[in-house]
């Protein structure tokens, strides 16, 4: 089992930065690939990004891509997202998730491939 808490939403203003911190406990932290994904009010969840169980490979959804830095500290066995140049659009509950196998990068957008998850943590970027 693994446990995820993740921090550091809030309300920001467009333009604005914000890091969000996933903490993991449990299992081997350094074993798995860990992803974030998010869910707007009234739409599905969606990939953000994800990185390996290495740190040596990361994957962004276009949205996101040039802004967003998806980073893990496995010391710490914490996994952070940096949000640059927020958007209105980017309004959310943010989820981090982990998983003990993604395979090839093409999946890691699937959130199925993710067996466990956080309660999310809101980001409000207000125009």
């Amino acid at each position: 089992q693994v446990q995820l808490v993740e921090s550091g939403g809030g309300l920001v203003q467009a333009g604005d930065s914000l890091r969000l911190s996933c903490a993991a406990s449990g299992r081997s932290f350094v074993n798995y690939a860990m992803g974030w994904f998010r869910q707007a009010p009234g739409k599905e969840r969606e990939f953000v990004a994800a990185i390996s169980w290495s740190g040596g490979s990361t994957k962004y959804a276009d949205s996101v891509k040039g802004r967003f830095t998806i980073s893990r500290d496995d010391a710490k066995n914490t996994v952070y997202l940096q949000m640059n140049s927020l958007k209105p659009e980017d309004t959310a509950v943010y989820y981090c998730a982990a998983s003990a196998f993604l395979g090839s990068t093409y999946y890691w957008s699937d959130a199925v491939r993710y067996g466990y998850w956080g309660k999310g943590t809101l980001v409000t970027v207000s125009s």
